[in-house]
């Protein structure tokens, strides 16, 4: 018990979390199932301590997050990576999910193919 009376505190650098915008893909995007794209993402207001810098990229659809990873363990800081479209349904309400220490949403987009 004396160990921790003893014990110093850590002092942890302070941390910001990390919300870029998802530039790519937008409205107007059309993806076909197979295809190899730019996933993209704003880094220029990106804070010197950020709380977790390794990215993973999620495909949404219809509001609703899915378990299909489309990119994982890239640095947050890269702003873009490369993903191959899925076999998924045709779709207009598709969104990339983008994590890093938040979950950052692009605009709804088409994915088309699959039939």
């Amino acid at each position: 018990m004396s160990e921790l009376a003893n014990a110093s505190p850590t002092i942890q650098e302070p941390r910001d979390v990390f919300t870029p915008q998802v530039l790519y893909p937008h409205v107007g995007t059309v993806w076909f199932v197979g295809q190899r794209h730019n996933v993209t993402w704003d880094t220029s207001n990106a804070p010197v301590n950020i709380t977790n810098k390794i990215g993973r990229i999620l495909l949404r659809q219809g509001g609703l997050t899915t378990p299909i990873i489309l990119a994982d363990g890239f640095s947050i800081l890269l702003g873009k990576i490369e993903v191959t479209v899925p076999w998924v349904l045709d779709g207009d309400d598709y969104q990339v999910n983008l994590f890093g220490d938040s979950g950052d949403f692009s605009d709804f987009f088409t994915i088309q193919g699959s039939t």
